[in-house]
């Protein structure tokens, strides 16, 4: 495993007929305030300290026997934009939502459309592009996950691109799947609830070792600052002021707090949009649910909480719902540790 890193610049509208999609060398630019130049490239950061402790404060979740990577930020509209245009010529399962095209929902990431099926193509205008993708369902998730496992082919949504990998769809649907679970070679995968949670409040290890309340490293509840100038702020709906971001964004842009990352250095896990997790929270006899955390623009701040838990069916696709992905190591690594061997391979705990 290794992080991503941003290289080049790109400006304007990310179009069809691009070269090889390369969600990890989109060439956009971060300057210190969180400003963008070009497209936000998928980067990850290293969670480490493996074997933590659970928060018991928080109903035992955050527990990670292994290190792993996880996105820095959210799944943008531009990565997304170029993993339809590598597998959605058709959209055999539909990946696209109308509603992301904010000509038809004004909560939409700004994703358009044109052509007919067959050829269609899609683009995302530069003002959107850094902004989490959103209309994704839980099955959505899982294959693009599986499109980076496959190496980010392009193609028909089949076994080689969005089908197998990380997790074995073959055309499923949305609806039930209990089988629908993270394959043992998983290069690539949806987080674990968790994965998510240490990434979102562990503090570290040593003397400070244990778990934050909220996810931009305090137990106080953020506030809404954009300038970030102290840190501790995020996007989320305030009874009395409204929206945060007004129409047509709502969402931040990635990072755009610059100053209130968790503590190994993820930014908008709470506010901006929930994420899809792989833990089951409910079922009942028709479907199984899939976990949701984080909260949302258009939630209050009570949501941010680590107590806080969300779920939903996994085929529904909302104007607060996006995601973000885990590198996760090869099966051998994973037991290489669970057997004693994190001296030689734990790596910097990225505080």
């Amino acid at each position: 495993m290794r992080a991503r890193r941003i290289t080049g610049i790109v400006a304007g509208l990310l179009f069809a007929g691009m070269a090889q999609a390369d969600v990890f060398n989109m060439g956009g630019t971060r300057d210190a305030n969180g400003n963008w130049t070009g497209l936000a490239s998928l980067e990850t950061v290293h969670v480490g300290d493996a074997g933590n402790a659970a928060d018991m404060h928080g109903a035992g979740y955050g527990a990670v026997s292994y290190e792993y990577d996880i996105g820095k930020y959210e799944v943008t509209a531009g990565q997304y934009t170029e993993f339809l245009n590598a597998v959605a010529k058709t959209d055999a399962y539909g990946l696209y939502n109308t509603g992301m095209d904010t000509a038809v929902d004004t909560y939409g990431c700004d994703i358009k459309r044109a052509g007919s099926s067959g050829s269609y193509t899609y683009s995302v205008d530069a003002n959107g592009g850094n902004r989490p993708v959103n209309y994704v369902s839980y099955g959505d998730s899982c294959r693009f996950a599986n499109w980076l496992h496959n190496g980010q082919p392009a193609g028909e949504q089949d076994a080689n691109t969005t089908e197998r990998g990380a997790y074995t769809l073959d055309g499923y649907d949305g609806h039930d799947g209990r089988a629908i679970q993270r394959n043992t070679d998983a290069k690539w995968a949806i987080p674990s609830e968790d994965e998510w949670y240490k990434a979102a409040y562990y503090k570290g290890g040593s003397t400070n070792a244990g778990y934050w309340d909220y996810p931009t490293s305090s137990d106080t509840a953020p506030g809404r600052d954009m300038a970030d100038v102290s840190g501790n702020n995020s996007n989320y709906y305030n009874n009395g002021n409204g929206y945060l971001i007004g129409s047509p964004y709502y969402r931040a842009t990635a990072g755009e707090f610059q100053n209130s990352d968790s503590p190994c250095g993820t930014f908008d896990q709470g506010g901006n949009v929930w994420e899809w997790n792989e833990a089951i929270p409910y079922q009942d006899s028709t479907c199984v649910y899939r976990g949701m955390r984080g909260s949302a623009f258009n939630n209050y701040n009570y949501y941010l909480l680590a107590s806080f838990r969300n779920y939903s069916y996994p085929y529904y696709e909302y104007g607060s719902l996006g995601f973000r992905v885990v590198e996760v190591p090869e099966p051998a690594t994973t037991a290489f540790l669970a057997l004693g061997g994190i001296g030689l391979l734990r790596r910097r705990w990225g505080l």
